[in-house]
């Protein structure tokens, strides 16, 4: 049997349909989410690919569509990244969450061929459908949840053979963190490099440091040994507009075996929905830069007992 290569596929019009219309409509959407007409909620990650995935299906050639719409996927994702209009990471999450919604409306589109209930009036509509789902539903959608960005926080906790006074004033500027980076910053989470505090009292700033960014922080509690709370009043952090730094807190407990139990907490607001798939996401990668973090400090420490 004969290979067939990719300008065997490109004959086939369905094929190259499929590559078209989607190309078309994802780059639609992205210009609505960099424009903030539409939000990084359900329109965008549930009802648009259903419709996509529907405009799709009323296609003639199955087979190829699905081949057209996965070249799509590929490159629109492929340039996304290499743009930088979206970090990998980003992208990474984002092709389970919005494939399943685009099958799904491509399966009810081919159900209702199958069953006749589609007219060429209808089938035109259809396939026009998407622009109007993002011209309609996502300003609406945007009106609603402007607002509404939910308060998050995530805790991590070390144990540290040293006293908290120690500890606090380890902790309270760093100069400089290195070594081994947890997953998901190897892919492009935001990697602290040092946080600079101007003065040890209450009012002053911190700034924290990162690759492409800095975050900043003012001083709301600071007592050596038991508490440093911090308010972020400013950040700077490339491709995350839909996270909202709020809170920076770090407790100092002393344990009875003379050591410190460090604990971290990070509160932030949050615009990405569905809630129930992007949390953990958001808890995982703030968690590995605490850890991060916490190994530096370990290591400083270490550093100053020799």
């Amino acid at each position: 049997m004969a290979r067939l290569t990719f300008k065997d596929f490109w004959r086939n019009k369905s094929f190259r349909i499929s590559i078209v219309q989607t190309l078309f409509f994802m780059g639609w959407g992205m210009v609505f989410l960099h424009y903030n007409i539409v939000e990084y909620a359900w329109v965008m990650f549930l009802v648009f690919p259903i419709i996509l995935g529907l405009s799709l299906g009323v296609l003639p050639s199955t087979s190829s569509v699905v081949k057209g719409l996965l070249v799509a996927m590929l490159i629109f994702f492929v340039f996304c990244i290499v743009s930088g209009l979206e970090g990998l990471i980003c992208t990474v999450f984002l092709i389970p969450l919005i494939l399943p919604p685009v099958f799904l409306g491509f399966i009810i589109a081919h159900l209702f061929k199958q069953y006749r209930l589609l007219s060429r009036k209808s089938e035109l509509s259809i396939r026009l459908s998407p622009l109007l789902v993002l011209l309609l539903l996502g300003p609406l959608e945007h009106f609603t949840l402007q607002n509404d960005k939910t308060v998050n926080s995530v805790s991590t906790q070390i144990i540290l053979p040293y006293p908290p006074t120690e500890v606090f004033h380890a902790i309270k500027s760093i100069d400089t963190l290195y070594g081994p980076k947890p997953f998901l910053m190897q892919l492009d989470l935001p990697v602290p490099h040092k946080c600079i505090l101007e003065r040890e009292e209450v009012g002053a700033y911190r700034i924290c440091y990162f690759e492409g960014g800095k975050i900043v922080e003012e001083i709301t509690m600071f007592e050596p040994g038991k508490l440093l709370a911090m308010d972020v009043i400013d950040y700077e952090l490339t491709g995350r507009r839909w996270l909202g730094f709020k809170e920076a807190i770090y407790t100092f407990d002393s344990l009875t075996t003379g050591q410190t139990r460090l604990t971290r907490t990070t509160t932030y607001t949050s615009e990405l929905y569905p809630r129930a798939y992007w949390k953990p996401f958001e808890k995982e990668g703030i968690q590995q830069e605490h850890h991060y973090v916490f190994e530096n400090l370990r290591r400083k420490l270490g550093d100053r007992g020799h």
